[in-house]
């Protein structure tokens, strides 16, 4: 794959760095290991700055990382995203930045690129058949700073944010968390509400000190109150009750992500929880998440895998239902016994 890029070439390294990356949630989270393993190689005297939009820039706000995070304003609107972009190139051009790792590449942060100048800068590869992930780690390395790898460490400013709730729904601070998160954006994305219920009192069965938790967006409130009902007690509901940074604090307690395909599941595995990802009719060449911390249970190996459908032509959802929550608890288990010998 070949990275349009016009790499650093000069003897000392340079003073300033923006990453760009706009959109969406669960994007803008998995650029960070990369962006911090390449803080970690550099100097403090490299300064790094990140531009975002304002719905995504609680997570980079939130983290010991960049010196500056820049928002833009305008919501989903593409006029408004623009005249937000022009206001917004005054303060980055007082910048004077050496280096543009730009892994958005859009109309937006190309205009930004071409306003700036900087000496140096890489472009995202939109399209390449391979992990999203991958590809923020290739542009970073494209800009000639040495080669990237991710880093995990991501650590908070804050990290007591969001616990009081976690408190107040019965956590004493000891028990396993695990987080259920059926939070697919298809039908073609979900496993059954049941599945999840039988794969939590099975896990009791062996791990009795844990407590379940839901947390996210308030689209699955439905959901999560079905595993209240069958779980009771065992389950802590945060649905619709956090912020983003709340949410992401919450995480780092966690001791395994069950997952489908959604942001919530992006911002666990970069920040080094062990997920258990169930994807669907997602395209996991594009999306999976990467670290010997994550299992994927993809579609690739059906003929009709990775369709990206909203529903299933075949009525089945099979690439999911195939799943028992027997299997699932194997795969859960043997993912903690690996994570636990590699720390």
């Amino acid at each position: 794959m070949n990275i349009p890029a016009r790499p650093w070439t000069q003897r000392q390294l340079p003073r300033r760095i923006l990453a760009i990356r706009l959109q969406a949630m669960g994007d803008v989270v998995v650029t960070l290991p990369y962006l911090q393993g390449l803080r970690e190689s550099l100097p403090p005297s490299v300064e790094l700055d990140f531009l975002t939009r304002e719905e995504t820039e609680g997570v980079p706000r939130q983290i010991h990382l960049f010196n500056n995070v820049y928002a833009l304003g305008g919501g989903r609107d593409k006029k408004k995203i623009l005249l937000y972009t022009l206001l917004m190139l005054p303060r980055l051009l007082l910048r004077r930045y050496d280096v543009i790792i730009d892994m958005q590449h859009n109309i937006y942060s190309d205009i930004v690129r071409k306003t700036v100048r900087p000496k140096a800068w890489a472009l995202f590869d939109r399209y390449s058949p391979i992990s999203g992930a991958e590809r923020y780690r290739q542009t970073v390395s494209a800009v000639g700073l040495g080669e990237n790898e991710a880093s995990y460490n991501l650590r908070l400013k804050d990290a007591s944010k969001g616990l009081q709730l976690l408190r107040d729904k019965g956590w004493n601070g000891q028990d396993e968390l695990v987080v259920l998160n059926p939070a697919g954006a298809f039908t073609t994305r979900n496993w059954a509400i049941d599945n999840y219920t039988a794969f939590a009192r099975l896990w009791l069965e062996q791990r009795p000190r844990t407590k379940f938790l839901v947390l996210g967006v308030p689209f699955i409130a439905a959901k999560a109150a079905a595993l209240q009902q069958q779980l009771g007690p065992h389950l802590l509901n945060l649905t619709g009750q956090t912020t983003t940074e709340e949410a992401f604090s919450i995480l780092q307690h966690a001791r395994l992500m069950l997952s489908e395909d959604s942001g919530l599941m992006h911002m666990a595995w970069i920040s080094g929880i062990p997920t258990l990802a169930m994807f669907g009719s997602t395209r996991s060449d594009w999306s999976r998440p990467l670290g010997d911390h994550t299992f994927l249970l993809a579609s690739s190996d059906l003929p009709c895998g990775d369709c990206m459908l909203a529903s299933c032509p075949h009525g089945d959802v099979h690439c999911l239902t195939r799943h028992t929550p027997e299997k699932m608890l194997a795969h859960a288990l043997s993912l903690i016994e690996k994570t636990t010998a590699l720390s």
